[in-house]
């Protein structure tokens, strides 16, 4: 089968790989319908050091179950089926605590032998408890908000869920990808009184503001921070989500959260120190966030997106077929789309 592999930085190909095949009892056969190119899939593609040999990739998909092994129940032949992006057992201990990503059977896609989601098909370890049924047909039109389910909706949803986002919260989102305009329709989805997107890009920002964003912040660096600090009555919001990944952000975070507030941070760290110095601890601030355990969310998230009622699937702005994957992370490394959908 084809599937897509990264031998280093700005180097993606789409190849031959063995095709996808039950292992265990407990696998599940899926032919990939939909998938995506991640935010994070970038990083390994800015900075990953070259190799004779290619390695897997991808981690949202949605496809169609072919087979299935004797110890899965629940997933039948032919059903249309939705992957978070990290495959679980969902019965351990953190399992039952919405801890997926901590699943003590569970792991990663395109690591340790597991297929990767950018490809025709995938075998998914522990389908029963990976894989969630969708309830519609293999043309549907909501495919693409139904595809977020896998990461981008759930982890802009954590982000607002562990920064606390309620009626009576004011709210700063920091980036304007996917990650971060899918943390604006979450916190518009929990009721936030005040949404304020800090973002450049216009088409982005406009796309924000039709997701909930009541105000959009263009400026960056202290002049940012001073305008947020305007449309706050000087105090900043009282929760934070850092949607990017960079410590600028984050810097940007402490500065307009306010005193005795929440910052949640889900973009992929590429730092390794967070500010913790005395001033930061006298102001009473929280941090909090990670990766988000995004099949604990999917079952919450997907009514809205059923009824219509939520179009979290407008983040993608191109799609691409299978052999044109190399363009599709050509084009959001130089921002000229801010998420693409794969159609193998």
């Amino acid at each position: 089968m084809r599937a897509t592999l990264i031998y280093g930085a700005g180097d993606v190909r789409v190849e031959d790989v063995p095709d996808a095949a039950l292992r265990e009892p407990t696998d599940a056969l899926v032919r990939v319908l939909r998938a995506c190119i991640c935010g994070s899939d970038l990083w390994p593609y800015g900075s990953k050091p070259a190799s004779e040999h290619g390695d897997r990739i991808g981690h949202e998909f949605i496809g169609v179950v072919e087979d299935v092994g004797a110890e899965v129940s629940g997933i039948a032949t032919g059903d249309l089926v939705v992957a978070p992006f990290v495959w679980s057992d969902n019965t351990c201990d953190f399992c039952a605590e919405g801890l997926h990503t901590s699943c003590r059977h569970g792991g990663l896609w395109a690591a340790d032998g597991v297929d990767g989601g950018q490809g025709e098909a995938v075998r998914v370890p522990q389908a029963e408890g990976t894989l969630v049924k969708l309830p519609v047909g293999e043309d549907d039109a909501l495919l693409p908000s139904l595809l977020t389910l896998s990461d981008v909706f759930p982890t802009g949803h954590h982000c607002a869920v562990t920064a606390g986002v309620s009626p009576r919260t004011t709210v700063t989102v920091i980036g304007d990808g996917a990650v971060g305009l899918s943390a604006v329709l979450a916190a518009n989805r929990l009721g936030a009184e005040q949404v304020i997107l800090m973002g450049r890009h216009k088409d982005r920002t406009d796309l924000g503001r039709e997701f909930g964003a009541t105000d959009v912040v263009a400026e960056r660096g202290q002049e940012g921070v001073e305008r947020v600090r305007q449309l706050t009555g000087g105090d900043g919001t009282h929760t934070v989500l850092e949607c990017v990944g960079l410590k600028p952000a984050l810097e940007t975070a402490y500065a307009v959260v306010r005193d005795g507030g929440v910052i949640s941070r889900v973009g992929a760290p590429q730092y390794a120190e967070v500010p913790a110095d005395f001033g930061t601890f006298m102001r009473n601030i929280t941090l909090t966030g990670g990766v988000a355990p995004a099949r604990a969310y999917i079952e919450e998230l997907m009514p809205d997106v059923l009824e219509g009622t939520l179009q979290p699937g407008r983040v993608f702005d191109r799609t691409v077929g299978l052999q044109e994957i190399p363009d599709g992370y050509r084009a959001m490394a130089e921002r000229e789309a801010l998420k693409v959908m794969v159609r193998p």
